[in-house]
């Protein structure tokens, strides 16, 4: 027997307005929980239309698809994720299975090449598809490349957004990832930034989650927190310890280092009644990595792949992250969804991502801007005499460690905001 998934009554009404209103073949996500016992679906959302797609006879486009549940995943807190896909055709669902099947593999393989937290033993690795029409369900391990289709239990109910308790956290992010002497593209930023925010990781993981400033058992429920109606809110901190140098490690010459600096929100959903510290700690711990992740991963895409890239590079360049804006899944329940905004971008660039990506129609005043402020580039007269010193000096300085990325670093922390910087040290 396959897996039971609970699943908000407004996905069924959204499925059938897709199978009255759209024509052809039809695919999309499903989004939601897992957990030991069974899945909550919360949400689901039909993949853009393609602009030019070329007919090759393909029933979907998987590469498509699965770029689209990449992008869908990039704007989920922690707690929410992709579950599965669905496909809206006349066909019989005999010849939908295996389009099914390589859909829900490709889309899985996809996000989790951009996951950097280790997966825990407890993973639940069950994704389900469906096909509308004959209304199949099934259910594929997607770590079992020989998996077997397994019927889901497949239930509607009405409230499913609204069971849910939130945990909430700012956190401090100060990165520094040395950058080689000798820099062949970008491609050896990327990848020098990449292993940094991998050591970071770690660092999350290991760090020590209090709520209210306690340290509780990992089996103990959370209590406490800001009562509103039906749910709970807890506020979390999270304590983080720098990696201690080991006696392997050696000193190698740099040519300048790369700084990840400013303060993130995070927050993480939970549906239960009696939520426990152990997941409510995972859950918070892997949207700071995801979130942190995600901004790089969009400026490096904005910036270091664009034609501006094979400029000149300046002593110090600064570039600011996107900050972080929150929408509400539903007007009477605590979930939202995310996006990013950049410091060139208005409000209706975020309205219109919502309605592209999740097929949400939100409004400007329905975003949360408040968690985050937009990140500022500071410089002071004790930057600039800094700057000038090592545009003049016969031979730049190799310490990692500049006085440029530091000061500037500082200005922005009391701006609650985030900032990348490249540094010629």
């Amino acid at each position: 027997m396959g897996r039971s998934y609970i699943v908000e009554d407004d996905v069924e009404e959204y499925l059938c307005k897709l199978c009255s209103t759209q024509s052809g073949t039809v695919t999309g996500l499903f989004i939601g929980q897992c957990s030991i016992q069974r899945d909550f679906i919360v949400m689901a959302a039909r993949t853009p239309q393609k602009e030019e797609s070329a007919d090759d006879g393909q029933l979907v486009d998987k590469e498509w698809l699965s770029e689209h549940a990449r992008q869908v995943s990039r704007m989920l807190p922690g707690g929410l994720s992709v579950l599965g896909v669905f496909i809206i055709s006349d066909s019989d669902a005999k010849d939908s299975l295996t389009t099914l099947r390589q859909l829900v593999f490709a889309v899985e393989n996809l996000i989790s090449s951009e996951q950097l937290w280790s997966p825990a033993d407890d993973d639940v690795t069950d994704r389900v598809t469906l096909h509308v029409n004959p209304k199949t369900r099934k259910t594929f391990d997607v770590t079992d490349p020989k998996t077997v289709a397994k019927p889901a239990d497949w239930k509607y109910q009405s409230r499913v957004c609204s069971n849910w308790a939130t945990v909430l956290c700012w956190l401090d992010v100060d990165l520094l990832v040395p950058i080689p002497e000798k820099i062949t593209s970008t491609k050896t930023v990327e990848k020098c930034l990449m292993e940094g925010l991998k050591s970071w990781t770690h660092q999350i993981e290991s760090g020590v989650f209090l709520i209210d400033g306690k340290k509780l058992p990992e089996d103990s429920e959370l209590k406490g927190g800001q009562k509103k109606s039906t749910r709970q809110t807890y506020t979390a901190q999270l304590l983080v310890s720098p990696d201690m140098q080991k006696s392997s490690d050696v000193v190698q010459r740099c040519g300048g280092s790369l700084s990840v600096r400013g303060v993130i929100h995070s927050r993480a959903f939970l549906h239960s009644n009696k939520p426990k510290a152990k997941l409510a700690e995972r859950l918070l711990k892997m949207d700071v990595v995801s979130t942190v992740a995600t901004r790089v991963q969009m400026l490096l895409e904005e910036t270091l792949t664009s034609e501006e890239s094979s400029r000149d590079v300046k002593q110090t360049e600064q570039l600011c992250l996107p900050r972080r804006v929150f929408c509400p899944v539903k007007v009477t329940g605590p979930l939202c969804v995310c996006d990013y905004q950049f410091s060139d971008e208005g409000l209706t660039e975020i309205t219109d991502r919502l309605k592209e990506m999740l097929d949400t129609d939100a409004a400007e005043d329905d975003l949360d801007t408040t968690q985050e402020m937009s990140a500022e580039l500071i410089q002071s007269e004790a930057t600039e005499e800094a700057t000038a010193e090592t545009v003049e000096a016969s031979e730049p300085r190799r310490d990692i460690y500049i006085g440029v990325a530091v000061g500037i670093a500082v200005a922005l922390l009391a701006t609650a905001a985030s900032a990348l910087y490249f540094s010629d040290a």
